[in-house]
């Protein structure tokens, strides 16, 4: 049942389902309705619902859920420090999402660039940053942009694999930045080629541009390490981070490397609720599970995972033609319209989206048992029979 009375805008196109309450990997509607829930409200339920760990910082951060930027506050200074730890020392910024975390590392790369005459920006084709001005346009996608133009100048679009592609924007536009995503998440969950990532830091750093990489969706152990860059070594001048580290309470970080975080001054930037004591003690939580047991539960989940998607492939070769992805992010890539599919599954209690007509994505909690993946398997057999059988029928 849908709440079809209200007076939200229109910007979504809402399921017809309206939930209610959860537990683990496991979420209700408001008429009872059980579902799996694959797809953790994209990427952001990291511990599933109504976690001990999230219940605990709730409860720890009511006397103090909010103070301005203009003040000190205990679980701001431990939530940097904490992060700096597991990125060797970068410093941070805390925003309220994902879209923000983008805007204030483009913003920093803007702030390099006045010091060295450099105002340009790639981004690569395929990738999704966010929706706001400046982050919209490094988007490459005509429906995002084409509404809103024009956009904020000088961003550019490179061929996303393409190494020569990139060589050569570095050497034409001579930008003070390159903004990159380890898998693109809303592009289709497609990874990078291997490689790739390695020697386009490369390229960027002797050129004297930027590396951002985009780990929004990535980012905090859904890839099975701390960042999905992480599978190739590399140590970006920014990271930015959202979604999964708030466990659903909102929160965003850009990350810096020291020697490129001292060109932000007091002034260049700013929020009002960016890391308050709320949210900086849900991802203190956060980081604590993925540090003592998360990160080896998403390798330990993520073959099996796939197992599942290679029996797909292997029990409907009619439907299903590959998948990609790793850790706990994967695509299974099809050969019928992916929200038909996504659809069908959501009638069966399974919630999946399509961000791509061909691509079924899988952002599961990353608290995810055998139980939940058994259910998985078996309601996506149960569609994808159901599929063949009707489209038998109407032939």
């Amino acid at each position: 049942m849908a709440m079809t009375e209200n007076h939200l805008m229109a910007v979504y196109a809402r399921y017809p389902v309206t939930l209610s309450h959860g537990q683990g990997a496991e979420v209700w509607d408001i008429q009872g309705k059980h579902y799996w829930d694959f797809l953790a409200g994209i990427g952001v339920n990291a511990l599933g619902y109504h976690h001990e760990r999230v219940v605990k910082a709730l409860n720890q951060a009511v006397s103090l859920t909010h103070t301005s930027n203009l003040f000190w506050h205990q679980p701001g200074i431990d939530l940097s420090n904490k992060m700096a730890e597991i990125t060797h020392g970068y410093w941070s910024l805390w925003a309220n999402s994902g879209t923000e975390a983008n805007e204030a590392g483009i913003k920093l790369m803007r702030r390099y660039g006045k010091t060295v005459g450099r105002s340009a920006i790639l981004s690569l084709s395929g990738g999704f940053h966010g929706r706001t001005m400046g982050s919209l346009s490094a988007t490459f996608v005509p429906a995002y942009q084409d509404p809103f133009t024009p956009l904020v100048p000088e961003f550019y679009e490179v061929e996303a694999g393409n190494l020569s592609a990139l060589e050569e924007a570095l050497d034409r536009f001579k930008p003070c930045g390159l903004i990159v995503e380890a898998i693109q998440g809303e592009g289709g969950v497609v990874p990078l080629p291997p490689g790739y990532l390695s020697a386009a830091a490369k390229l960027a750093q002797d050129a004297g541009t930027l590396l951002m990489v985009d780990e929004v969706q990535t980012g905090m152990g859904r890839t099975g390490d701390w960042f999905g860059f992480q599978h190739e070594g590399i140590k970006p001048d920014i990271i930015t981070v959202a979604k999964g580290i708030g466990a659903g309470i909102p929160i965003g970080g850009m990350l810096a490397k020291k020697e490129v975080a001292r060109y932000f001054q007091p002034g260049d930037h700013g929020t009002t609720f960016g890391g308050n004591p709320l949210a900086a003690t849900v991802a203190l939580e956060v980081l604590d599970w993925l540090e003592s047991e998360g990160l080896e539960h998403v390798r330990q989940m993520a073959p099996k995972m796939e197992a599942k998607l290679v029996a797909l492939q292997d029990a409907f070769p009619e439907i299903v033609s590959g998948y990609r992805g790793r850790g706990l992010m994967w695509g299974l890539v099809v050969k019928v319209p992916a929200k038909s599919l996504v659809l069908d599954a959501l009638n069966n209690g399974l919630i999946l989206n399509a961000p791509k007509p061909d691509v079924i994505r899988m952002l599961p909690p990353l608290i995810i048992d055998d139980r939940a993946l058994d259910a998985f398997f078996e309601i996506m057999t149960q569609v994808f029979s159901s599929y063949i059988t009707s489209q038998r029928e109407g032939a």
